[in-house]
């Protein structure tokens, strides 16, 4: 591509092939962080609230138990591994309209559940397609961009998964009378029905059609690049450790815990949704101006600090430090994403996807479980935020330990053929 061919092409992230995986994206959004807002719902509709003055009986279900239920969920995503693994080998467009179209349908299903653990049991199954759908939408943006505009294509799957997010939240909070889970999940209806449409639009990234070889055996990482993957997928990790708790238990937290109405905690969460955009716009300026790894180091441990402030005990502690999890959360995206893109070949890259999004999931289920214990241990979640706040801050540093990767453009990163 001439230097006038660049200059004359569309930012990557306004492109068709971009735009429906964003769609995607946000249909993953939608399943799976219907499971955050109603887990408080489910506790209420299938606990019993404790008796006594302490603000945790309230819930309806010890934390414990919600902390493993969620860790469950959680867990479930490590299927995604063989399932981004198969994008490698079957393509990205056919491994993400399949995967789309179980996930949202699981989804839906857990309307239907009589009970607690059948309804864990439902978003667990519904689980390892939606994290699929996350990981290689976010390598379809990397592989139709260049590298002047990788951050943005990324940023943009991110910024549609988060507005999937904000449609279940506010929904929630709009509904009339206590909020029900039953109803909450049959939104996953709605890009379920879509999904013919967005199909039309995806396609094979070219570069994926022409060079895309896998070595091995499925979801195997060739040996002279696990270094550096395991580096990235423990900083994925790392961060996740702080997240997964920060946002999770956000609806738990708000509303039984510090009493704030649904309607209150709805509201931070379509305030995130600007936050949350002025983050990636963030993140894609660190990412093509300090550098991938700085940008990442730097938000990481910012994270981590401000999960610690979140739940600290007020509500509006609760608010700044949600809003600036928000924030730093997602300037990490772009760079985290361009830099995992830039590490790899394309005949690896989904699966390396793949195991990032193992490592978050493990990351998230050793935070939940471990913010749940400490939260019951002590009575509060102060404690609990502020060991593995700090925990996280200091993994940051991990980011010495790989290349900086501004700059590189996909096509250098590929092997010759070889000959016939």
């Amino acid at each position: 591509m001439t230097d006038a061919d660049e200059q004359r092409r569309a930012p990557a992230w306004r492109t068709a092939p971009v735009l429906a995986a964003s769609l995607l994206a946000m249909s993953s959004g939608i399943a799976a962080f219907g499971v955050t807002a109603v887990i408080g719902d489910v506790a209420a509709a299938f606990g019993e609230p404790g008796a006594g003055d302490e603000a945790l009986t309230e819930i309806g279900l010890p934390v414990t138990t919600i902390g493993i239920a969620l860790g469950i969920v959680r867990l479930a995503s490590l299927g995604s591994l063989p399932l981004a693994a198969a994008a490698d080998r079957v393509g990205r467009r056919r491994l993400l309209l399949t995967v789309a179209a179980l996930g949202l349908t699981l989804t839906s299903l857990a309307a239907t559940a009589p009970g607690l653990w059948w309804y864990v049991a439902l978003v667990a199954l519904a689980r390892p397609s939606l994290a699929t759908v996350n990981a290689v939408t976010g390598v379809v943006a990397a592989e139709e961009s260049r590298s002047t505009d990788r951050a943005g294509a990324i940023a943009m799957i991110t910024a549609a998964y988060g507005v999937g997010s904000g449609i279940v939240s506010v929904g929630r909070g709009l509904l009339p009378g206590e909020p029900s889970f039953r109803v909450v999940s049959l939104f996953a209806l709605v890009p379920l029905l879509l999904l013919p449409v967005i199909a039309r639009h995806l396609r094979e990234p070219e570069i994926a059609t022409e060079r895309a070889r896998p070595e091995g055996l499925p979801g195997v990482v060739p040996r002279r690049l696990r270094g550096r993957v395991t580096v990235l997928a423990l900083l994925v990790g790392g961060i996740a450790v702080a997240t997964g708790p920060g946002f999770t238990y956000l609806f738990v937290y708000g509303e039984r815990v510090l009493g704030a109405t649904p309607l209150q905690v709805s509201t931070l969460v379509l305030a995130a949704g600007p936050v949350g955009l002025g983050g990636l716009l963030l993140g894609r300026w660190g990412a093509d101006r300090l550098g991938r790894r700085l940008t990442g180091a730097l938000t990481m441990a910012g994270t981590g600090l401000a999960v610690a402030v979140a739940y600290s005990g007020t509500f509006p502690a609760l608010a700044g430090g949600y809003l600036a999890t928000i924030l730093l959360a997602s300037a990490f995206a772009p760079a985290q994403g361009a830099l995992a893109a830039e590490l790899v070949p394309t005949s690896v890259r989904a699966t390396v996807a793949g195991w990032a999004a193992v490592s978050g999931v493990l990351g998230a289920v050793l935070g939940l479980t471990t913010f749940g214990v400490l939260a019951d241990a002590t009575g509060g979640f102060a404690s609990a935020a502020r060991l593995l706040g700090v925990l996280v801050a200091a993994a940051a540093l991990g980011f010495l330990g790989l290349p900086e990767t501004h700059g590189v453009e996909l096509e250098e990163l590929e092997e010759p053929a070889p000959p016939a």
